[in-house]
């Protein structure tokens, strides 16, 4: 009985995660995926460690979407049809 029941749970707890996602979570997470689809991004860092000694980063990055030319705007759009089942709730702003 108690077996039955942490399954039914465990599944309808699995099941609720892959539904559709607030139109605002979802309008950012894609603006993310269409700024890659943009071009090229990357960050650099630099900073100062607790030995006194001086750190760096570079990090880049390209997406498959930009590498085939995909056009951001299509890219957003799509995305949050996706994730919400509905039109993006504001227009993409790079």
């Amino acid at each position: 009985m108690i077996r039955t029941l942490l399954i039914s749970l465990t599944l309808a707890v699995t099941l609720a995660a892959c539904g559709p996602i607030s139109p605002e979570l979802a309008a950012k997470q894609c603006e993310e995926q269409a700024r890659s689809a943009a071009g090229p991004t990357g960050q650099i860092g630099i900073g100062v460690n607790s030995d006194g000694r001086v750190t760096n980063s570079i990090e880049i990055g390209i997406s498959s979407d930009f590498l085939i030319g995909k056009d951001p705007q299509q890219v957003y759009e799509s995305c949050v049809r996706r994730k919400t089942g509905e039109a993006p709730i504001r227009p993409l702003e790079l």
